[in-house]
């Protein structure tokens, strides 16, 4: 281990990395060092001066352990490790000083500012700071800036920390905020007063150390103490982000990001951050059956039966998994509509992706992967829309010297790509060119959904497999719905797809599948969460609880079964997804061999073994596929609208205003402006 040094860091003596700074070398030895800019995943900026620490037979001064590498400090005189002090007479007065000066400024509105009880000036001041300050001049004030709908500043608030300058610039790819000025005048701005353009701009909520920026539709409405914390996954898209969702009594008071380095780090998209106030609009609340055109009211057993009649005189039946259903409800449909042979499929947007063969449907690559990948090749994808955390972990391995290459529709994605075509043409020349050209090893192949849900998407399928074999790089399927890998995993499609499982369906089963059009002529029970476009179609409507409301497995884009837990209670009526197939199947006489979620969870571990290993990444068998001949059509993209994909995001008001704004961004400025 002779790439590792010796430190002692307050009398405990500890190896590390010579690379590490001082900081990092306090908390691998379990010593705590306060910060206010410093920020593990951001650049290093020392301008808070909070870490200081005495380094021992250095200057005789304070040193700011952020800003120092181990491998700069001297050893002592004969030779013993160098000697790092966090806690001495010289490291407290040099604190408190800091702490003073920090608050010369501060406003004292603690009371009525929305970081209150969660502020890290707050604990800090009380934890190393001073009860007096000397300071008898006035206060600096600043004016507020207008960040858009989502952030909310209060700049006089701000001590200059730059970590949402950092993480704008670094993480999220734009260019629009920094610090003007010098001295008293120096302050935090955006260009020209722009509104941000990132939907990734909320995560500068949680870095702010202080009450400066805030979420603005959150603001004034809870104290942390008054909220339940449940710890859960999000749906919004099928990167499954770790998140804490907060509740007051029964309502979602905001959602915000738990670390886990291997999927979402600690970042999550805006849709994920501010969608729930789309779980209290356009609830179904309570069943409906459609009469003569209009829907009615009814109750739960006059709708059971009613459903229960309808599959057991069915002719052809259709079961659909929508894209946020679990793969508990999932399983539980499929065995109901197979009991009654029926058919079921979750491929609701056409995607051409072989069940049984798991390298093909989800890859052979994890998220973390894309770290330390040579060179990336995206094909048929616009990871910024689809799954704008990934991104942003894209763009960090393209500053650490990846190679991005994209195969599809141009389009800004924050970092250089080497744009090699938009059509199935450039496809098959690039498979011909990593044939023939064998390339640096460990590189990423990530295949998006607009490349798969065309009638040759098996090929296109087959040729991005072929890539990443030539290659010896890994294959990445970036899914857009939560529920697809899940629904893949427990074997829920029909041979032919969407068209052979509805086509002469007198009766369909709709479990959440919003984004589809379903022909007249069936008789459609919908299950889902929402009023959207599933139950205007539907003639009998089972109201279902959200991601939020029930306990689930959600398996995400790169094959991690990952455990969603009830964060608060469905509204009126409504059930949990599983709890109403059992009782539909009860009624259609097929009942289901379970009467708990623990029950079916035992039976669909049984039947799919690898969904018992809650966050881990099984590996798949590499099991390519024949390249067969591809089509002449460009890739398109496959989200239209990234703030509106789903039935929770269109019933937000905030995610249709993001929505229009995001148009509006779209459209060429007049002359005059």
């Amino acid at each position: 281990m002779s790439d590792l040094r010796k430190i002692n860091i307050d009398g405990l003596e500890v190896e590390v990395p010579p690379a590490m700074t001082l900081i990092q070398a306090c908390e691998v030895a379990g010593v705590e060092v306060p910060r206010f800019c410093y920020h593990e995943r951001l650049s290093i900026a020392g301008n808070c001066r909070m870490c200081l620490v005495e380094v021992v037979g250095g200057p005789p001064k304070p040193a700011a352990s952020c800003a120092m590498q181990v491998k700069d400090l001297r050893p002592g005189p004969n030779g013993e490790p160098p000697v790092v002090k966090t806690n001495s007479p010289m490291v407290k007065k040099a604190r408190e000083g800091v702490m003073e000066f920090l608050l010369i400024n501060h406003p004292l509105d603690c009371p009525i500012c929305d970081q209150g009880g969660e502020c890290d000036l707050q604990d800090q001041a009380m934890a190393y700071g001073v009860d007096f300050s000397r300071y008898r001049e006035p206060k600096r004030a600043s004016d507020d800036l207008n960040l858009g709908p989502l952030v909310e500043t209060h700049m006089t608030r701000c001590i200059s920390c730059t970590r949402c300058v950092r993480f704008t610039t670094e993480v999220a790819g734009i260019t629009q905020m920094g610090q003007t000025g010098r001295g008293e005048d120096a302050e935090i701005t955006s260009y020209l007063n722009q509104t941000l353009a990132s939907n990734l701009q909320g995560n500068i909520i949680d870095l702010c150390p202080v009450g400066a920026l805030v979420s603005k539709p959150y603001a004034f409405t809870a104290r942390p103490w008054e909220l339940t914390k449940t710890e859960t996954i999000d749906v919004m898209d099928a990167l499954g982000s770790n998140i804490r969702v907060d509740t007051k009594g029964r309502e979602v008071m905001r959602i915000v990001p738990r670390n886990h380095d291997g999927v979402n780090e600690e970042w999550i998209s805006d849709k994920t951050r501010f969608v729930w106030d789309g779980l209290r609009r356009q609830r179904l609340d309570t069943p409906y059956i459609r009469e003569n055109g209009r829907l009615r009211k009814a109750g739960w057993t006059e709708a059971l039966a009613l459903a229960g009649a309808k599959l057991k005189g069915a002719k052809k039946l259709a079961g659909l998994v929508g894209d946020l259903a679990s793969t508990e409800a999932a399983f539980s449909l499929k065995m109901l509509v197979e009991s009654l042979g029926g058919s079921v499929e979750c491929r609701t947007d056409g995607a051409r992706l072989p069940a049984g063969n798991r390298s093909a449907y989800v890859g052979t690559a994890t998220i973390e992967d894309i770290d330390s990948a040579k060179g990336i090749l995206l094909i048929g994808t616009n990871p910024r829309d689809e799954a704008p955390v990934l991104n942003a972990r894209i763009r960090k391995a393209w500053l650490n010297g990846a190679q991005v290459g994209l195969i599809g529709a141009a389009a800004d994605l924050t970092y250089d790509v080497h744009h090699f075509g938009t059509d199935r043409a450039a496809l098959a020349e690039h498979l011909a060119f990593a044939r023939s050209n064998k390339g640096p090893a460990g590189g990423v192949v990530i295949v998006g959904q607009a490349a798969l849900n065309e009638a040759d998407g098996l090929s296109v399928l087959a040729h991005a497999m072929a890539i990443a074999q030539s290659q010896d790089a890994k294959l990445l399927v970036l899914h857009t719905a939560a529920s697809r890998v899940g629904a893949l995993d427990v074997g829920a499609v029909t041979e032919g797809g969407l068209l052979a499982a509805t086509e002469g369906a007198d009766v369909i089963y709709n479990l959440g599948a919003d984004e589809l059009d379903i022909d007249a002529g069936a008789f459609v029970i919908y299950q889902g969460s929402h009023g959207d476009r599933g139950a205007h179609r539907a003639d009998l409507i089972l109201p279902a609880a959200a991601y939020t409301e029930e306990n689930g497995i959600f398996v995400n884009t790169e094959g991690r079964p990952q455990l969603a837990l009830r964060a608060g209670f469905a509204p009126g009526e409504a059930k949990e997804n599983w709890a109403i197939l059992r009782a539909v199947s009860a009624e259609a006489g097929k009942t289901l061999p379970w009467d708990s979620l623990g029950a079916l969870r035992s039976a669909l571990v049984a039947a799919v073994p690898h969904l018992e290993l809650i966050d881990e990444v099984p590996e798949n068998a590499w099991s390519p596929l024949e390249t067969g001949p591809l089509g002449e059509a460009s890739f398109r993209s496959v989200v239209k609208d990234f703030y509106l994909t789903n039935p929770i995001a269109r019933a937000s008001s905030l995610m249709a205003e993001l929505s229009a704004r995001a148009k509006a961004r779209g459209t060429d400025a007049m002359a005059a402006e």
